[in-house]
């Protein structure tokens, strides 16, 4: 039997000892009343309730903020908590700002006042007698992971310094960056949870993909031991909840991101700016464009390859031949139901083919039908859209089929599930928050 990943052994540790402090802390105190009511907040502070059924006074909240490459977001999660049944999320708060913490990298104490921003908010909606009792987590993705490794260093203290002050439970390790494939994970659980597939095997899980900025992700439940020992064991983990034990295939293709892509195909580098003035040219944008673009705090001026091949055909030579053998396929993900998320969601949406507000399905052939539409029509001089629509949908089409995905698999866009946001924030929360609750029940 494969043993679990080591940033879930780490996140578990990291747990405990929270929880251990807490008791230490709070062995004599009595549960809050049931009288303990959520606050009003401000209107650009999402909140909502999840369940008509909550009125059992056995909270526990939990208090994540997810650092990402453009903003940072505070997940404020209250779970109800009962004796041998699967916790349900009662409520969530939310509220992001921009831009991300990677945007301080020179400049680490302007970061101070973000965080103190998003806490406030944290503090608004737990009941000040739960702040100590009440774990605080922050977990920095793609943005910082392309940072040099002092200049994450020194952010990621900054934050160490203010969660320090803030009377929620906190300890020094509960802030890291967290490692691709635990973000994909930690997704994973989120929507299974939500959906019901964690609390027994009436249920089936469906399968995860993300499509963020600087990374990728593709996370699916594997049922087929033989397909398991296949695998790198670094793909691989283990782990049980609610006494079940999944087998997940985990993988964060860094630099696959959708932003990441558009430099590496316009003919930039990651992280290596170019001597001299910062021009691209590419034949993924409009013959006739002349246009900037910023990335990673690099200001770039862009211009379109002279007509000659039709724009799609080329582009999507370029964006094979920057894919090439750097994305695994994987068997099962034909049979298996999947949701998307982020860039996947936003570009269906900007090709009309489902609600922003609600969701919906697509096909695989969508989003390759609707890239030679685009490129199609800015050979012809149709400009309505913007200028990197055609690589962006090329690049998501051709991920796709790397992926092993044919023409006609359906994939299934969402924002929210029951209401919730669908970020991997509520499983890297909830997974600690159960983690918490079994051992405390032992």
């Amino acid at each position: 039997m494969r043993f679990p990943k080591l940033a879930f052994i780490f996140m578990f540790v990291g747990c405990l000892v929270v929880y251990l402090t807490y008791v230490k802390r709070h062995y004599d105190d009595s549960k809050p009343p049931v009288s303990d009511q959520l606050p009003q907040h401000k209107m650009d502070t999402h909140k909502q309730s999840t369940s008509a059924q909550v009125v059992s006074e056995n909270f526990q909240y939990g208090i994540m903020l997810d650092a990402g490459s453009t903003g940072t977001r505070i997940h404020i999660f209250k779970f109800q908590i009962e004796p041998n049944e699967a916790p349900k999320l009662a409520h969530e708060t939310f509220r992001a700002i921009q831009p991300g913490l990677s945007a301080y990298a020179d400049d680490p104490e302007k970061s101070k006042e973000g965080l103190l921003e998003l806490l406030k908010v944290a503090k608004d909606t737990v009941p000040d007698r739960l702040w100590s009792s009440s774990p605080l987590m922050l977990r920095a993705t793609a943005g910082l992971r392309l940072l040099p490794g002092e200049k994450a260093t020194i952010l990621l203290d900054k934050v160490r310094e203010v969660f320090s002050e803030s009377l929620f439970l906190y300890r020094p390790d509960s802030v890291s960056i967290m490692d691709g494939t635990d973000e994909g994970m930690s997704a994973w659980i989120t929507i299974n949870f939500l959906l019901g597939g964690l609390h027994g095997s009436e249920t089936p899980t469906v399968g995860m993909l993300d499509l963020g900025g600087g990374s990728t992700q593709i996370t699916l439940a594997l049922q087929d031991e033989k397909t398991i020992q296949t695998l790198p064991i670094d793909y691989v983990t283990s782990f049980q909840m609610f006494n079940i034990s999944h087998a997940l295939y985990s993988h964060s293709y860094l630099g696959l991101g959708l932003m990441s892509t558009r430099l590496a195909v316009l003919g930039g580098f990651e992280g290596q700016p170019l001597a001299g003035p910062q021009e691209l040219v590419s034949p993924c944008l409009a013959p006739d464009y002349s246009g900037q673009w910023e990335h990673a705090e690099v200001l770039y001026t862009l211009k379109g390859q002279k007509a000659g091949e039709p724009i799609y055909e080329t582009c999507l030579t370029k964006v094979e031949k920057m894919i090439y053998k750097r994305v695994r396929k994987i068997e099962g993900v034909k049979d298996m139901d999947f949701y998307a998320f982020s860039y996947y969601y936003d570009r269906a949406v900007d090709l009309g083919l489902i609600d922003e507000s609600t969701g919906g399905t697509v096909r695989v052939s969508d989003y390759i039908e609707g890239a030679k539409k685009v490129c199609n029509n800015m050979s012809a001089g149709g400009i309505k859209e913007s200028p990197f629509l055609c690589l962006d949908l090329t690049y998501i089409s051709v991920l796709l089929q790397e992926l092993d995905f044919p023409p006609d698999k359906e994939l299934k866009l969402a924002r929210q599930i029951n209401n919730v946001e669908t970020s991997w924030a509520l499983g890297a929360t909830f997974y600690c928050i159960e983690s918490l609750h079994k051992h405390g029940t032992q």
